[in-house]
C-alpha cells in the first residue's frame, strides 16, 4: 500500500490562577500576559514566537493567545503519537519555565495548559489533522465518503464533554454528558476557512510538498486526545478509510442531508441511537454508518494486506466501541477510549458524593482531566493507577522530544536547524524552505516528504566549517552517534541542557 504522511496541530488552553491570601483567591494573569511568559525562552532562543525546533516540529502562539504545537511529518501511527506526546512534555517544560519566571517578577501562581477544545467561556480551539493524499483524488468522492465518517467517527475517538445548562441552546436536555468537545463548534461541512467558518474539513490548498503530485487534507473536527490508544483509533480508522477512498473500493451511500446537524445530533446522544438522514432520505445511526465502514475495512484488509503492525488492533478496538455505543456498556473500552475514560470518572465522583451533573466540581475534574502536567492531570493519574491504557514507552517519548522522525524529510529539517545553530549560524526553515541567511541564493526546497538524505543539504551546511570539530568537542553521550547531534548543547528547544527526566509513574 502507498506509503501516508500524517501531523496533527494541537491548540492549547493556557490560564494562569494566582495563589490565595486570607483564603480569597488572587486573579492570574490574563491569557495574553501568561502566553507571553510562556514563549519568552522561545522568542529568546529563535527570536520569534513562530519557530521550528530540532525534533523538526513548529511551536508557535497561535490566534487568541493559544499556544500551539505542530508535530513533524510522520510516516507511522506510532510515531505520530509519539511526536504529539513530546509537544505535550515541551509544553509542560515551558510553563514550568514560566511559573520560575513569574515568580522572580513577583507574580506567584500556577500555570495550567489544557489539551482540550473548549474553555470555561465556552470558546473552542482545535486539534487539526493533515494526511497527504495523492493530487489523483477525486475530491468530490472523497468528501461525500469522508464527511459522513468524520461527522460519525467522535464516537469513537471523542474526549468527551460534561454540557452545562449554559452551552444547552435550547436542546433542553439538561446537563448531560456529550461524546464531543468539538462538535457543536463546526459551522460547514467543507470551507476553505478555518476560524470563520470552522468546517469539518479545510480544503486550503496548501501541501507543503509538490503540488502535482500531493494535496494535504486537513481535518479540523477532531477533539485533542489524551488516549493513545483513542488516538491509534482516531488516526488508524482515519487512515484505513482515506486508503479505501484513493482505491476505489465501493463503500456504500452514507452522505447526509445536514452534516452540521447530524454532527451535533449525535454528539449529544450517548445512546448511540439518534438518526441522522442521508441524502437518499433513509434514516441511520452513527453505529450504523461506522459499522457499514468497519465491514468494508475489514474487507479491505483481508485483500490488501496489512499496511502497519496496530491494524488489527485498530480493527478490534474499532468494533469494541461500537459494541459498547450500540449496548450502552463502557466497560469494555473505559481503559481506552478518552470519553468513556473521563465519563467513568465523573459518574464515580458523582455517585461517591451524590452530585447532580450540574455540580462545579464536576466540571472542574472534566477540566482536569485534560492537563498535561504529568503529576497534577488526572489522565495521568489514571495511567498510574492502571485504570487507562498507553501504547508507548517513555523512551519512545523520550526521543521524539530530542530526535525528528528518522523516515521523513523532518529528519533533514533537524539536522540542518541543530547544525545550524551549533556553528552560530543565520538560517530559516520551515515545512520545504532551509536557508542560510548569509547565503540566500543557495536556498534548498525540499519537496519530497519521504527524503530523508540530500547532498545539496550537506553541500550546503559544509560550507559552515568542519562539523567534524564541532563533534569532537561533544562528550560521547552528547553525541548520541548522530553525525551532529540533534541540539548540541541545547538538547531541546529551550532546556540549555539535558531533557528533564520522565515523571515517576
Amino acid at each position: 500500500m502507498e506509503r501516508r504522511v500524517f501531523g496533527v496541530e494541537t491548540e492549547f488552553g493556557i490560564t494562569h490562577r494566582g495563589v490565595a491570601v486570607d483564603g480569597a483567591p488572587r486573579p492570574g494573569l490574563a491569557p495574553d500576559e501568561t502566553a507571553r511568559y510562556l514563549f519568552r525562552p522561545v522568542v529568546e532562543w529563535g527570536r520569534s514566537s513562530n519557530v521550528f525546533i530540532p525534533n523538526g516540529s513548529r511551536l508557535y502562539l497561535d490566534v487568541g493567545s493559544h499556544p500551539e504545537y505542530a508535530t513533524a511529518e510522520c510516516s507511522d501511527i506510532e510515531e505520530l503519537i509519539a511526536a504529539d506526546r513530546a509537544g505535550e512534555r515541551i509544553m509542560d517544560d515551558l510553563a514550568r519555565r514560566a511559573e520560575e519566571a513569574m515568580a522572580a517578577d513577583g507574580i506567584d501562581g500556577t500555570i495550567y495548559l489544557l489539551k482540550n477544545n473548549v474553555d470555561s467561556q465556552g470558546n473552542s480551539y482545535g486539534s487539526h489533522e493533515n494526511y497527504l493524499i495523492p493530487r489523483t483524488t477525486h475530491f468530490r468522492r472523497l468528501s461525500t465518503v469522508l464527511l459522513p465518517f468524520l461527522v460519525t467517527r467522535q464516537i469513537l475517538c471523542g474526549a468527551g464533554h460534561l454540557v452545562t445548562e449554559q452551552e444547552e441552546a435550547g436542546r433542553e436536555l439538561g446537563p448531560h454528558y456529550a461524546f464531543s468537545q468539538r462538535a457543536d463548534h463546526m459551522w460547514e461541512g467543507v470551507s476553505s476557512a478555518t476560524t470563520r467558518a470552522r468546517p469539518i474539513i479545510n480544503t486550503r490548498d496548501e501541501p507543503h510538498a509538490d503540488a502535482s503530485a500531493h494535496r494535504r487534507l486537513h481535518v479540523i473536527v477532531g477533539d485533542s486526545n489524551m488516549s493513545e490508544t483513542t488516538q491509534l483509533l482516531r488516526y488508524g480508522t482515519t487512515d484505513l478509510v482515506l486508503r479505501m477512498i484513493e482505491s476505489g473500493v465501493p463503500l456504500g451511500d452514507y452522505e447526509l442531508q445536514n452534516p452540521i446537524r447530524a454532527i451535533r445530533e449525535i454528539s449529544h446522544d450517548l445512546t448511540g441511537t439518534a438518526t441522522v438522514l442521508t441524502r437518499d432520505g433513509e434514516e441511520m445511526t452513527a453505529v450504523d454508518i461506522q459499522a457499514g465502514l468497519l465491514d468494508r475495512a475489514r474487507r479491505f484488509v483481508s485483500e490488501e494486506g496489512a499496511h502497519h503492525g496496530h491494524l488489527e488492533q485498530v480493527l478490534q478496538l474499532w468494533e469494541r466501541t461500537l459494541q459498547a455505543v450500540a449496548s450502552g456498556d463502557h466497560s469494555n473500552i473505559d481503559t481506552e477510549i478518552d470519553w468513556a475514560i473521563k465519563k467513568r470518572l465523573i459518574d464515580e465522583v458523582a455517585a461517591r458524593g451524590s452530585l447532580a451533573l450540574d455540580d462545579p466540581r464536576l466540571g472542574q475534574i472534566d477540566m482536569a482531566y485534560h492537563d498535561i502536567r504529568p503529576e497534577r492531570g488526572l489522565h495521568h493519574v489514571l495511567v498510574r493507577k492502571g485504570r487507562a491504557a498507553t501504547l508507548l514507552g517513555q523512551e519512545q517519548i523520550d526521543q521524539a522530544v530530542l530526535l525528528p522522525p528518522a523516515t521523513t524529510r523532518a529528519a533533514l529539517r533537524g539536522h540542518f536547524l541543530s547544525t545550524a545553530r551549533a556553528f552560530g549560524a543565520g538560517h530559516s526553515v520551515d515545512w520545504v524552505h532551509h536557508k542560510l541567511v548569509d547565503r540566500p541564493l543557495e536556498a534548498i526546497m525540499l519537496k519530497d516528504p519521504f527524503e530523508t538524505a540530500a547532498e545539496r543539504v550537506e553541500t550546503l551546511l559544509d560550507t559552515l566549517g568542519d562539523r567534524r570539530a564541532v563533534v569532537r568537542e561533544l562528550s560521547a553521550e552528547e553525541r548520541l552517534d548522530q553525525p551532529v547531534p540533534p541540539a548540541l548543547s541545547e538538547r531541546y528547544l529551550v532546556t540549555g541542557g539535558t531533557v528533564p527526566p520522565p515523571p515517576v509513574i
